[in-house]
């Protein structure tokens, strides 16, 4: 038996070395193997985009694209103002956000993003293509002066340029004779394309004066119509051949002077048989 001692403890011995080794080597990985695989620089999978509409006062966003690499990753950001191709970039000073305000000065140009990806081991860099020609910003519609929806239109709501239009008017008696009494005048009032408009005032006087009364004015209602009464006056007939009576009307919004603001103005007639 004693001459397979030494031999049989040496085998042993390095059974237990090796044994050692490997689970060292469990627990700590193998030397080099694990701080190579930790250390990933940066590198792109897919480049980095820009959305939005290239176009004055709009918004553009960046996307910093898709990235290899030991996390965290960090991002930054510098768009570039380019010629109409994408070339000839320039940085844009200050601009070194995701998000991008277009400028006027951008109009005319194309726009890019250039992105740096950085970790703990290294950093890249790529920039996106560029967007389409800038546009100018996009005029806003010049003001109307209506209000929104349809229907009648209360006279508080209708500012310049919009302004009233005396658009229907009728008369009772439709003819006038020689003795007329009292003169109904009917006046119909709108604005904003035919729609009527409630609370105009307005004011009607024959002309020449002295022939019928001029009374105050009367607000037109919720359909657009007021009925103005006057009765007659001695000056009536103006002429013996007289065969139109003349009438001045006026529509305006309380408050604004005469002859400016929404107001109008129109001059009409009225059929006048003195035989009757």
């Amino acid at each position: 038996m004693n001459l397979f001692t030494k031999p049989l403890r040496r085998t042993l011995t390095a059974l237990t070395i090796a044994g050692l080794a490997i689970a060292v080597g469990a627990v700590f990985g193998a030397a080099g193997t694990s701080q190579a695989a930790s250390k990933t620089a940066p590198s792109e999978k897919n480049p980095p985009t820009i959305s939005g509409t290239p176009q004055a006062g709009a918004t553009l966003t960046a996307d910093h694209g898709d990235w290899n690499g030991t996390q965290p990753l960090s991002f930054a950001y510098q768009w570039q103002r380019c010629n109409t191709t994408g070339g000839s970039c320039a940085g844009i000073s200050g601009a070194t956000a995701r998000l991008y305000d277009v400028r006027g000065q951008d109009v005319g140009h194309t726009l890019r993003v250039h992105v740096r990806a950085t970790n703990k081991d290294g950093s890249a860099a790529d920039t996106s293509a560029p967007t389409a020609v800038v546009a100018p910003a996009t005029a806003p519609p010049p003001p109307t002066g209506c209000p929104a929806g349809t229907g009648t239109i209360n006279i508080g709501g209708l500012t310049p340029p919009a302004n009233l239009a005396i658009d229907g008017f009728s008369s009772s008696p439709s003819v006038l004779g020689r003795q007329v009494g009292t003169l109904s005048i009917r006046v119909h009032v709108s604005a904003c394309g035919g729609r009527s408009v409630q609370g105009a005032l307005i004011y009607a006087a024959a002309v020449p004066f002295n022939q019928f009364t001029v009374p105050p004015e009367v607000q037109s209602g919720g359909d657009g119509w007021a009925t103005i009464n006057q009765p007659q006056l001695g000056g009536y007939p103006a002429s013996s051949r007289q065969q139109l009576l003349a009438v001045f009307l006026r529509a305006r919004k309380s408050g604004e002077p005469q002859g400016q603001g929404v107001s109008t103005s129109r001059l009409v007639s009225f059929k006048v048989n003195l035989s009757q």
